[in-house]
């Protein structure tokens, strides 16, 4: 009789873990009417574009997770451990947006030659099209003829139009350099130890350059324009870099599944939100569409809130005209937010920063907080792949046997977005603990966690002595 707790058993169970969350992925994008989705399809989905994507979220991440766990035991080591680094489809992709390949072949929904193409973006068609083959093996655009190309579904990120598209180049652009830097910051005497903002391998990687090293500092330099260019002098033009930051931070958001939290939290049962670090309003602007009778307030510099009104001009001129909506700048480093609103929300904000500036944080929206107000810390939460034996989650849900407890690789984007904040901002993001942590030296409690599959939404109250 075989061993039910045997390799082969774990096999078996990993085996029908990808069957039963592959149905379950399909089920859901057949509850829209629409079918599932063809790899050849030219189109968005109707749900790649919904705001609400949770169950299928958290069907992919069983499969992925379950996936890449059983060829890691199926496949040779040296196989598995050469694809961690044998993989450069992040320069390919970082070629096909600088030289908006998606958007030629947009006026070419039938397919255009490489040869083409390559003349139309004045590249090397030999090249574009070792490229093109190498994306197109990852299921990103179609070869439907011999060195013909079109674009597809997964292409149709890398249009200029797209925010997730502004996501991926700041990746494959800015922080890949960052991330060839790490080792030399583990070792070198001034950067190893430290965990200080201006100790990132971003910092390290910029002074190689001679350029400037402050992010932040970047935008506020030019006052007429409001802009900065971005600090890449490249052969295809600059952007504007305050643009591109926040459509890439749009992107980020539509990458994670945020906006989950505008159907997964009772918004009904509040009355006001102060959105903490706003932006440009990425996650109030939906949030007062969906929920007229919440009164929001922004909070962010002086220079993003004029950025932000005009955006709200332009997407929800209704909520100004109701006076539903305000924009106060702060420095959330200095400043106490405005006092006795319901809701203290931060997205993203908190993973920016190390530990005592995530708690001056904190300890400012404590100032501001009446009995009954709540802090919600929109981040990715860190949980471990080893688990003690009768500790337990908080509510973060855990994988079923014999997966990893954190999913494995089904969590792929929370440890990668960890990654990007330690090589660009020397942060990270945090386990519950480390909340619990920050938040009590605050006088704050956690008092629930929700599971929205790439980031978690964690309530934090006024603590009881």
């Amino acid at each position: 009789m075989a061993d039910s707790n045997g390799p082969e058993a774990k096999l078996e169970a990993l085996l029908d873990i990808i069957n039963s969350s592959a149905h379950q992925a399909i089920a859901e994008y057949k509850k829209t009417g629409h079918g599932v989705p063809s790899a050849d399809a030219t189109t968005f989905h109707p749900l790649d574009l919904t705001t609400d994507t949770l169950a299928l979220k958290k069907a992919i991440r069983l499969l992925e997770g379950a996936y890449h766990q059983l060829i890691s035991i199926l496949a040779p080591p040296q196989h598995t451990v050469m694809n961690f680094v044998f993989n450069y489809n992040w320069a390919c992709t970082d070629v096909a947006l600088r030289a908006r390949l998606a958007d030629v072949l947009d006026q070419h929904p039938e397919g255009l030659s490489v040869d083409k193409l390559a003349e139309a973006v004045d590249l090397d068609k030999v090249k574009t099209a070792r490229v093109l083959r190498a994306l197109t093996l990852m299921g990103c655009f179609k070869e439907v003829e011999r060195d013909v190309f079109a674009n597809n579904r997964l292409s149709l990120i890398l249009k200029s139009t797209n925010n997730t598209g502004y996501y991926a180049r700041l990746h494959s652009q800015d922080v890949a350099k960052y991330a060839g830097v790490v080792y030399e910051t583990m070792v070198d005497a001034e950067f190893s130890r430290s965990h200080e903002i201006d100790k990132a391998p971003r910092v390290f990687a910029s002074r190689k350059e001679c350029i400037k090293v402050n992010q932040y500092e970047m935008m506020e330099d030019d006052d007429k324009k409001r802009v900065v260019c971005t600090v890449s002098s490249s052969s295809d033009g600059s952007q504007c870099f305050v643009q591109a930051f926040h459509r890439a931070m749009l992107g980020q958001s539509d990458m994670l599944g945020a906006s989950a939290v505008l159907h997964h939290y009772p918004w009904n049962d509040i009355l006001s939100v102060v959105d903490i670090g706003s932006g440009i309003g990425a996650f109030s602007t939906p949030l007062a569409k969906m929920y007229p009778h919440l009164r929001i307030t922004h909070h962010d510099l002086p220079k993003v809130m004029v950025l932000a009104r005009n955006a709200w001009e332009r997407n929800a001129p209704e909520a100004l005209l109701d006076g539903r909506v305000e924009f106060i700048p702060i420095d959330f480093l200095q400043d106490v937010p405005v006092v006795g609103k319901d809701v203290y929300y931060l997205r993203h904000i908190i993973h920016n920063w190390p530990d005592a500036e995530a708690t001056t944080i904190l300890r400012n929206i404590r100032k501001a907080m009446g009995p009954n107000c709540r802090v919600l810390i929109h981040d990715c939460v860190i949980f471990h792949t080893f688990q003690k034996p009768g500790v337990g989650t908080k509510g973060m849900s855990v994988a079923p046997e014999p997966m990893f407890p954190n999913f494995g690789a089904g969590s792929h984007n929370t440890y990668q977005t960890d990654l990007t904040m330690w090589f660009t901002f020397n942060s990270k993001e945090r386990t519950l603990e480390e909340l619990e942590i920050i938040g009590a030296a605050a006088g704050l409690a956690l008092t629930q966690v929700y599971d929205l599959v790439d980031t978690m939404l964690v309530e934090l109250r006024i603590a009881q002595s």
